[in-house]
């Protein structure tokens, strides 16, 4: 068993880390007296922890996928997750297009590329309104 000093630094984290995620229900260590004891399935756990948030998860979500009883209750998760991905692509997809113009113009507003895409906005706008 490991304290929560030796697992904090072990996957670099500080040890409130931890504790915020054990009130958030996502971590249940040992205590041996006051101390948390952290076994070798409370690391998995903070690696699946880890992993989940570099892939974008929310600590509600990866709470849920890790205290599931279901495995529809993880597929209705992974529909939010997945939902909140394609955003997060549109996002950076159309991040991409602004910066790929490259223009030489001084004025951003004179740039064709830059007028290209505030018409394809302006389109949209129209055909939601």
């Amino acid at each position: 068993m490991k304290s929560i000093g030796e697992v904090a630094a072990r996957f670099g984290l500080p040890a409130h880390v931890l504790r915020y995620w054990e009130a958030e229900g996502l971590l249940a260590p040992a205590r041996v007296g006051p101390r948390r004891r952290y076994t070798e399935a409370d690391l998995r756990r903070v690696a699946a922890i880890l992993v989940a948030k570099e892939a974008g998860f929310e600590l509600a979500d990866i709470r849920t996928m890790l205290t599931a009883r279901s495995a529809a209750d993880r597929a209705a998760m992974a529909a939010r997750q997945r939902e909140r991905l394609r955003t997060r692509i549109a996002r950076a997809q159309a991040a991409l297009e602004l910066l790929e113009g490259d223009c030489p113009h001084d004025d951003l507003m004179a740039c064709p590329h830059f007028q290209g895409l505030l018409a394809e906005r302006l389109g949209r706008q129209e055909a939601n309104s």
